[in-house]
C-alpha cells in the first residue's frame, strides 16, 4: 500500500498547472491590449462583434465548429457594418 501524499505534494501538484493558465492568460491579455491600441472604432467593433458571433453561434449550435465560424463572421459583418 502506498502512503498518503503529503499536503505540500498536493498543493504544488494543484498549483503548477493553475500558475501556467494565469500566466498565459496574463500574456494573452496584455498582447491582446496592446494590438487593439491603435484600431480605429470601426475596427473595434468589427473584432467585438466577431466575438459576440462566435460565442453565439458556438451556444446555439452546441459547440460545433462550422456554427462557431458562421457566428463568427455573421458577426464580424455586422460588427463592422453598424460603425460604417
Amino acid at each position: 500500500m502506498k502512503p498518503f501524499p503529503s499536503v505540500r505534494h498536493l498543493v504544488s501538484q494543484l498549483a503548477m498547472p493553475a500558475l501556467r493558465i494565469i500566466g498565459a492568460l496574463g500574456l494573452a491579455s496584455t498582447l491582446l491590449l496592446s494590438g487593439c491600441s491603435n484600431m480605429d472604432s470601426r475596427d473595434r467593433s468589427t473584432v467585438g462583434g466577431a466575438a459576440i458571433g462566435g460565442v453565439a453561434g458556438a451556444l446555439l449550435t452546441n459547440g460545433s465548429a462550422l456554427g462557431t465560424v458562421g457566428g463568427a463572421a455573421v458577426g464580424g459583418v455586422v460588427g463592422n457594418q453598424i460603425r460604417r
